[in-house]
């Protein structure tokens, strides 16, 4: 069970309107309670898996994708993306350091 859901700011830096704000705040809101009950919900980005790196999970809301990681039993939200952008090289740079 998760006990803490922490989002990094510079996660939501896509959103450009207030209606997609509000539906990704409201979003995030349902899986906040999904995660407290199965944190590891979520499938191993493939992007991540083909280069070895499992300790990330991915939850969709389309058209977005919530990358996040769990660490013990805290979520943290690493990056929330446009389901239409080419991912791989973002997530290198944000979650491979």
């Amino acid at each position: 069970m998760a006990t803490k859901i922490g989002i990094n700011q510079t996660s939501l830096h896509f959103i450009d309107c207030v209606k997609n704000a509000d539906y990704v705040l409201d979003q995030l809101e349902s899986l906040r309670s999904r995660f407290t009950d199965l944190p590891e919900r979520g499938h191993i980005p493939p992007e991540l898996d083909r280069i070895g790196v499992t300790n990330y999970r991915e939850v969709n809301f389309k058209p977005y994708r919530v990358i996040y990681e769990v660490i013990r039993q805290d979520v943290f939200v690493h990056c929330i993306l446009g389901g239409r952008r080419d991912i791989a090289s973002l997530l290198e740079r944000r979650l491979i350091r």
